[in-house]
C-alpha cells in the first residue's frame, strides 16, 4: 500500500480537472487524480483554426463555484499577458485551441493531478470501508495500490461506430476524434464522405470546403438526423442548461427522462449557427462561377452497408428512411462523425451487483453523480461518465460541471465548501 487518500479520480479530463481545482484550493483534503495519458489533451483531433467552444469563457472550470479562483480563464490569460488581446478580440466565446491551452495551464499548476498513471483495478474493502486502488506507472511500468475514502469516475468518452458497419471498416474509415491526425491523407483522396450531423460533422466539412478547390477531391456529407438543425441560442432557451432544469430533470421518474431526451436533441447537439452560416456562404460562393453544387449534402439517410470496390473505393448503400428507399455511393475515404458512447472501466462492470441500475447500461446516480448501491455505505462512487439519463442537458455541459464538482466537494466535505447558487432562471420548471 502507497498511500491513502480521501478523494480518488480516475480520469482526468475538463469535469475531474475542474474538481481537482476546487478541491485543491478549497479544501484541506488529501487529493489524487490519475490519468493514463501522458499529459492533458481535450479532443486533439479537432482543435481545428477557427473553431470555438460552444460555450462562453465563464464555462471554465472553476468560475461558477469561485470567480476569485486562481485557476479562472481570466487568470489564464493574465498570466499569459493575452488579456488585452482577448479584450479587443471581444468575444464572449474562445477558440477551442485556446481552451486546451488553458486545460494545460490548470493542469500544470495543480499538485494533485499525475499522468502516465493507469487505474486497473477498484474494489471495495468492507472491513475498513474504504476502496483498494490498483494502479500502473506507464512510464516505469510500477505497480503498487492506493486506498481511497471516495473514487470519482471521469474516463469520458470513446468513439461510437454503428454496430451495423463495425466489422466492414477499414483504414480508410477515420472517426472525427482522429481528424486533424488523418487530414492529410483523407485530402489526397479523390473523394470523402461525411457521416454525422453534430458540430463536429459541420466543422469537419467546412475545413473539407474550404480546401476542396486545392486538393480537388468531390465532397459529400450524409446523416441520418431530419436535418442539418442549429443548436438552441435563445436565451430562454438555454435556460435549459441550467442547475434548475438539472434538477427538475432528474426528479421525474426513469421513462418520462428517457422520452425527454429526444426532445433535448437540439439544445445539446445541434451545430452553431455560425458554422452553419459559414458553410453556407462558402457554398454560395463556390456556385457563383459553376452549375454544379460544390458537395453532395443529405439528410434523412442512414449508412447501412459497406462493401469494397477496388484498392481505393467503397460502395456505401444508404437507407432514407421517410422513403424507405436505398441509394449508392460511391467514395475513396469516410469519415464517421458518429459521436461517442461512455466509456466504463472495467472495474465499474464488476460492481454491478453492488449498486441499482435504472436499466441494463444505466446507473441510477444522484444529483450530485453518486452511485446508488443497494448497501448504504460510507465510501462513495461518484461518475462523471455516463449520466445523461440522469442529467439530461447538463451531462456534458461544460458549466454545468461545475455545478456537479460543487455539490461532490461539499459532499465529501460535509459542509457548503461551495454554495449552490439559486434563482438563476426567469422560468420555472
Amino acid at each position: 500500500m502507497k498511500e491513502h487518500v480521501d478523494v480518488l479520480g480516475v480520469g482526468i479530463g475538463p469535469f475531474n480537472l475542474g474538481l481537482a481545482a476546487l478541491l485543491e484550493e478549497g479544501t484541506e483534503l488529501n487529493c489524487l487524480f490519475l490519468e493514463k495519458h501522458t499529459s492533458m489533451q481535450w479532443h486533439p483531433g479537432m482543435l481545428l483554426d477557427m473553431t470555438d467552444l460552444q460555450v462562453p469563457f465563464l464555462a471554465d472550470l472553476v468560475t461558477f463555484a469561485n470567480p476569485k479562483s486562481e485557476y479562472t480563464f481570466l487568470n489564464y490569460l493574465h498570466e499569459q499577458e493575452r488579456l488585452y488581446a482577448f479584450y479587443f478580440f471581444n468575444r464572449f466565446d474562445i477558440p477551442r485551441k485556446e481552451y486546451n491551452a488553458y486545460l494545460q495551464w490548470v493542469a500544470s499548476k495543480l499538485t494533485n493531478c499525475q499522468f502516465a498513471t493507469n487505474v486497473t483495478d477498484v474494489t471495495y474493502d468492507l472491513k475498513n470501508e474504504y476502496y483498494l486502488v490498483s494502479c500502473e506507472n506507464l512510464q516505469t511500468n510500477e505497480t503498487y495500490m492506493l486506498s481511497a475514502g471516495h473514487v470519482v469516475m471521469g474516463t469520458g468518452s470513446k468513439p461510437l461506430v454503428p454496430a451495423s458497419i463495425k466489422e466492414s471498416l477499414t483504414e480508410d474509415f477515420v472517426h472525427s476524434s482522429q481528424y486533424i491526425q488523418n487530414s492529410e491523407d483523407l485530402k489526397a483522396a479523390g473523394s470523402i464522405t461525411i457521416v454525422g450531423s453534430g458540430q463536429s460533422a459541420a466543422e469537419i466539412f467546412y475545413d473539407l470546403l474550404h480546401d476542396q478547390e486545392r486538393f480537388s477531391y468531390s465532397l459529400s456529407w450524409f446523416t441520418r438526423s431530419a436535418g442539418f438543425f442549429q443548436m438552441e441560442e435563445g436565451k430562454l432557451g438555454i435556460e435549459m442548461f441550467s442547475p434548475e432544469y438539472v434538477e427538475y430533470f432528474h426528479e421525474l421518474p426513469f421513462s418520462e427522462r428517457k422520452e425527454a431526451l429526444p426532445l433535448l436533441g437540439s439544445i445539446r447537439n445541434g451545430i452553431q449557427v455560425k458554422t452553419l452560416k459559414n458553410i453556407y456562404d462558402l457554398l454560395y460562393h463556390r456556385s457563383i462561377e459553376s452549375p454544379h453544387r460544390p458537395a453532395h449534402i443529405q439528410a434523412m439517410c442512414e449508412l447501412n452497408e459497406i462493401k469494397r470496390l477496388d484498392s481505393k473505393s467503397y460502395d456505401l448503400t444508404f437507407h432514407q428512411w421517410q422513403k424507405d428507399s436505398n441509394a449508392s455511393h460511391h467514395s475513396e475515404k469516410i469519415i464517421l462523425a458518429t459521436g461517442y458512447k461512455p466509456a466504463i472501466p472495467e472495474w465499474i462492470e464488476q460492481m454491478r451487483n453492488e449498486f441499482e441500475w435504472e436499466s441494463e447500461k444505466e446507473f441510477k446516480v444522484e444529483l450530485d453523480g453518486r452511485l446508488v448501491f443497494k448497501e448504504p455505505r460510507k465510501a462513495q462512487i461518484f461518475a462523471l461518465s455516463n449520466v445523461v439519463h440522469a442529467h439530461g442537458t447538463g451531462a456534458t455541459n461544460l458549466q454545468l460541471a461545475v455545478q456537479r464538482n460543487q455539490r461532490i466537494v461539499n459532499y465529501v466535505t460535509g459542509e457548503e465548501t461551495y454554495p449552490i447558487s439559486r434563482g438563476n432562471t426567469f422560468q420555472q420548471f
